[in-house]
């Protein structure tokens, strides 16, 4: 019996099946079908738009000087193109699932989002700007603008977030998930692309960072690892299903600091300009301006080496009392 006898009994169900599937136009992406553009290919045109957006800082190698501008053009077309291309396709695709008329815009409405995009590209970079600017300032291990840029998860998930949310304005389906959740892959920090954030933002550290569709975030707010921005419930209709498109997460006023651990939810709760959330903190509902929102210190008992036992208070207490 040779190597392959054994499953080639086992093939022919399995294909029939596969086969099945991709005649479906929701389930597969094949030339003959709308050939979507992969998640790669996605990822690709990102890649080629953060080098734009810094050029030499996140490609291979560093930017030519002498011909800069002849350079980026080029690039620049050719990303343009590409998206372009990909932004068509997901809007075809998003057509088959409302049961659009065949209206024969989505090429036009893949050019205007595509030109939106590139017009927005300075007020990008200077949103981006003032991101940098806050990661360095906010972080005393931070040597260089630099390091920031090239090493920082947190500014990495916002650089995609200002890409992701300008297309998303457009009402571009499936494209901006997919860059916001390539994001979420490489750094741990889950921004949906509807996200409203304002300049200056900073998430140290981010890893396990998430922050909902209608979140509305001000200025100069930081953020620490393991925040959530979550939804306190999911309304449903009379049928059952999830009502789509409410306001279910929070408002972050400006220069508000959320450390470690805190979870906010629920789209009435805002939290007034200037406020602080400690750590672990579980919030529901909102508080005013200049709030501190703290849990209650706990008083940890440690056992010495010579059997005693001590609290946080610094007092001593008989050993094994209370235990």
């Amino acid at each position: 019996m040779s190597q392959e006898s054994w499953i080639n009994g086992l093939l022919p169900d399995a294909i029939a099946h596969l086969i099945k599937c991709r005649e479906c136009p929701r389930a597969a992406n094949t030339e003959s079908g709308l050939n979507l553009a992969g998640k790669k290919a996605v990822c690709r045109v990102l890649d080629e738009l953060i080098s734009i957006l810094f050029p030499g800082c996140h490609g291979h190698g560093p930017a030519r000087a002498a011909d800069l501008d002849a350079e980026l053009r080029h690039q620049l077309c050719g990303t343009a193109l590409a998206l372009k291309g990909q932004i068509r396709r997901a809007l075809e695709y998003q057509c088959t699932i409302d049961d659009c008329e065949d209206c024969n815009r989505c090429e036009q409405k893949a050019e205007e989002a595509v030109a939106v995009l590139i017009q927005q590209i300075p007020e990008i970079q200077d949103l981006l700007q003032h991101d940098i600017d806050a990661a360095y300032e906010g972080d005393p291990a931070a040597r260089s603008t630099m390091e920031v840029v090239m090493s920082y998860p947190g500014v990495y998930a916002v650089i995609v977030h200002r890409i992701a949310h300008v297309l998303y304005s457009q009402h571009i389906p499936l494209i901006p998930r997919i860059m916001s959740e390539h994001a979420h892959s490489v750094t741990g920090i889950d921004i949906h692309p509807g996200a409203q954030i304002g300049h200056g933002f900073f998430i140290d550290h981010g890893t396990g960072v998430v922050i909902g569709e209608t979140c509305e975030i001000g200025d100069h707010v930081k953020l620490y690892q393991g925040v959530t921005l979550g939804a306190l419930s999911f309304e449903k209709d009379e049928h059952g299903h999830l009502v789509k498109g409410i306001k279910r997460h929070p408002n972050l006023g400006d220069h508000v600091v959320i450390y470690a651990g805190a979870t906010l939810l629920g789209g009435q709760t805002h939290i007034g300009h200037h406020s602080v959330i400690g750590g672990n903190v579980w919030l529901t509902h909102s508080v005013p301006p200049g709030s501190k929102v703290y849990n209650q210190q706990p008083r940890p008992h440690i056992r010495q080496a010579d059997g005693s036992w001590s609290i946080a208070n610094g007092e001593w207490n008989d050993p094994g009392a209370g235990i």
